[in-house]
């Protein structure tokens, strides 16, 4: 299996995104190893464990990674060369250095050997034969303390893709110009052509590659995928798609709530930790900017900062008056210098990840 799906994305690397697009430093804030850390364990990661894994990198996803963790050593993993050279090249491009782009299965214990403090993991299981297999090879490299963050296809968010998906695949349709043929030469109002009318994903060659012709599909319920976290021996933290719950048992509760339905929230996206020390109410504690914010919020600039959702929710505006009270966070400030209310405003601000919040 490993070998067509390398085939795959040597023939259609994925995500297709223009090699000069490029991101804000603050877009790219819960990408950083520090946040994150604090956000689980209320400290900052110890020298030996700040290092990052992206585990199945695709064509794009170092060049955020390094861009939020400058100096921060970042191993890059790919099945696919060429997604691999389009990844080097996007960083290039952009001055981006301190990568280290290694072609295999992550499944290979010798190659990019831990301890991580962070791993990605982004829309990658799901495309192995044995989905537990590569969780349980990746949590192997998290140190202990450290994070991981896992996105797989939900059951039902995916249940018309993966029925045309099939019926292409018993079809023997193997290139996505011959899906396009099909859907030209489809009725009006027909499934195949009312899916490509309401998929973003299907407007671009690699994007209809991934989503119709990808040779190794799993689609998760939620309790099978628990059933996985829970067999890794990983702790599920916090649920990150959109609308997500904060309390993870109530999200779960949701969901299953849903699926009853036949209906999902999205694909899963969750934080998974290995013995990490909790990030709840701390007594003394110490408050930082999320250095990927710095900048952002030090600039003159009139109209209100727009800083993209990445915990499940979206973030609100951030105001002069809101940027003023994060630049008091430039450099640690104690919570006893802060009154209640500021100190309630900096907890929420750290649970979004703007703020690190760490035991004095």
């Amino acid at each position: 299996m490993p070998n067509s799906v390398r085939s795959h994305y040597e023939l259609y690397p994925y995500p297709n995104y223009p090699l000069l697009a490029s991101v804000r430093r603050c877009d790219t804030y819960a990408n950083n190893l520090a946040a994150l850390w604090s956000r689980f364990n209320a400290e900052l990661p110890p020298e030996q464990l700040q290092r990052i894994l992206i585990a199945g990198c695709g064509s794009f996803a170092p060049y955020p990674f390094a861009v939020a963790n400058p100096g921060t050593p970042v191993a890059a993993l790919d099945l696919s060369a060429k997604s691999l050279g389009r990844a080097r090249l996007h960083c290039l491009l952009h001055g981006i250095a301190g990568v280290d782009f290694l072609a295999g299965d992550l499944l290979d214990p010798a190659l990019a050997p831990g301890p991580f403090g962070l791993i990605d993991c982004y829309g990658v299981l799901h495309h192995l034969k044995e989905p537990l297999a590569g969780l349980r090879s990746l949590a192997s490299r998290l140190g202990e303390g450290g994070i991981l963050r896992v996105m797989v296809y939900s059951r039902y968010t995916r249940r018309e893709e993966e029925s045309i998906r099939r019926a292409l695949r018993m079809l023997r349709v193997t290139q996505p110009e011959q899906v396009l043929k099909m859907v030209a030469a489809s009725r009006e109002g027909s499934r195949l052509r009312e899916f490509f009318a309401s998929s973003d994903e299907v407007s671009f060659r690699s994007g209809l590659a991934d989503a119709l012709l990808h040779p190794c599909v799993t689609t998760f319920r939620i309790d099978e995928l628990m059933e996985m976290v829970a067999a890794s021996g990983l702790e599920p933290l916090l649920f990150a798609h959109p609308l997500a719950l904060p309390e993870l048992d109530r999200e779960v509760a949701r969901i299953r709530g849903l699926e009853k339905e036949r209906r999902s929230p999205g694909n899963f996206v969750i934080y998974l930790g290995k013995g990490v020390r909790g990030g709840g109410e701390v007594g003394a504690a110490t408050y930082r900017l999320n250095p990927c914010l710095a900048k952002a919020v030090s600039q003159l600039r009139l109209a209100p900062l727009r800083i993209p959702g990445r915990l499940g929710h979206e973030n609100g505006l951030l105001d002069r008056a809101q940027r003023r009270f994060l630049r008091r966070f430039l450099s640690p400030v104690a919570a006893s210098e802060l009154s209640a209310g500021e100190r309630a405003k900096a907890d929420r601000y750290s649970r979004q990840l703007f703020l690190l919040r760490c035991r004095s």
